[in-house]
């Protein structure tokens, strides 16, 4: 059963806020699934999740026509699926927060000028945890 991003547990959201990587499904324009591992961060107060990536890469291409996304973190017999739409921001301001917050869970990304962000509004959670 689907969950809310504003009701998920306390358990939910320590398990997206510890290190584990998850994979990000994007449409492509034939409508084909693209599948890519990716670190991200979740912004509870904005239900919105986030991946850092290269602006031509296939993912930002697919997540700039404003695609259905998902992002499935697993870890043994836990997972998370979040299921949004995905959009790219590509202002400074955006960018340098993404790393930030990036930087805290994971590490410090290596300098990309072309980095975007890829933003995905939540709209609802599967999950076993």
């Amino acid at each position: 059963m689907a969950t809310l991003p504003r009701d998920l547990s306390p358990e939910a959201l320590e398990f997206m806020a510890v290190r584990h990587l998850a994979t990000l499904t994007t449409l492509r324009p034939d409508g084909s699934p693209h599948v890519v591992p990716v670190g991200f961060t979740w912004d509870p107060e904005r239900s919105m999740a986030r991946v850092i990536t290269s602006r031509a890469s296939r993912k930002a291409r697919n997540a700039a026509a404003g695609c259905p996304a998902v992002l499935c973190q697993v870890e043994g017999r836990h997972w998370l699926s979040l299921q949004g739409t995905a959009r790219v921001l590509d202002d400074a301001e955006s960018v340098a927060d993404a790393v930030e917050r990036y930087a805290a869970r994971y590490r410090e990304p290596r300098p990309n000028p072309e980095r975007v962000v890829i933003a995905i509004d939540v709209r609802s959670v599967l999950g076993n945890l």
